[in-house]
């Protein structure tokens, strides 16, 4: 044996220790390094990340007149006794092409159904209903926080159908086989640039017969109705 060879081999292998001490606790600490670099670099390579759709005013202005083109409201006048208001889209049908720079034309209709006798039955069996007056207000939902009112109708139904039509110092009557009051078009117009829905409410002054052909039976009534319809960016 070479003299010193012993005292050299033994320091070699507590050097080779001591770096495979050092790897093992080196190591650790750049896995932690590494994953820090990729948490600050964002996504892993081939991963993207799927944005997610941000629902318009319009979509969260709920309109039932929106999402079927067309609506029937009721109010219940007294027991059995209803008026139906009925608005549809006229142009465009298409109510996802309602914004505030077209034109937006609807139409009405307004009948009275008497559910204590048959509709085939005759006028003196019914209890009958008669209008005389008819409005409608349309404000404005903005994402300014804003309110407009942007619609405005109102007429004696006597002037809106034939002269022959059913009618009395009370209004024009609902309940006969003419089909009550039918107004084909009404137009909204343009509106402000940051509506995202309009509210229109009905306003209906009619006088109701409490018992079936009794002229001394009649009181006076206004009928109110609310519909929401949504607007979308042009």
């Amino acid at each position: 044996m070479i003299p010193g060879t012993t005292g050299r081999r033994i320091r070699r292998t507590a050097a080779i220790a001591a770096l495979a001490l050092a790897a093992s606790v080196a190591m650790p600490g750049c896995a932690q390094i590494v994953d820090t670099f990729n948490n600050l670099q964002g996504e892993p390579a081939g991963v993207v990340a799927t944005p997610q759709a941000t629902p318009t005013a319009a979509m969260t202005f709920n309109s039932q007149f929106t999402y079927d083109g067309s609506v029937t409201l009721s109010s219940e006048i007294a027991d059995g006794l209803r008026v139906d208001l009925d608005v549809w889209a006229v142009d465009p049908k298409r109510t996802m092409e309602w914004t505030p720079q077209n034109d937006k034309t609807f139409g009405f209709a307004i009948n009275v159904y008497d559910e204590r006798v048959d509709d085939k039955a005759v006028l003196a069996e019914k209890r009958r209903v008669y209008i005389s007056w008819v409005q409608i207000t349309g404000q404005t939902a903005q994402t300014s926080g804003q309110t407009q009112t942007a619609f405005q109708f109102a007429a004696d139904p006597r002037t809106l159908v034939p002269s022959d039509t059913l009618r009395s110092d009370r209004g024009l009557l609902l309940n006969h086989f003419q089909g009550g009051l039918l107004v084909e078009a009404q137009t909204i117009r343009q509106l402000p640039a940051d509506t995202y829905g309009i509210t229109l409410e009905f306003a209906f002054t009619v006088s109701v017969e409490g018992t079936a052909n009794t002229e001394s039976s009649f009181q006076d009534q206004v009928i109110y109705q609310y519909l929401p319809i949504a607007i979308f960016e042009d």
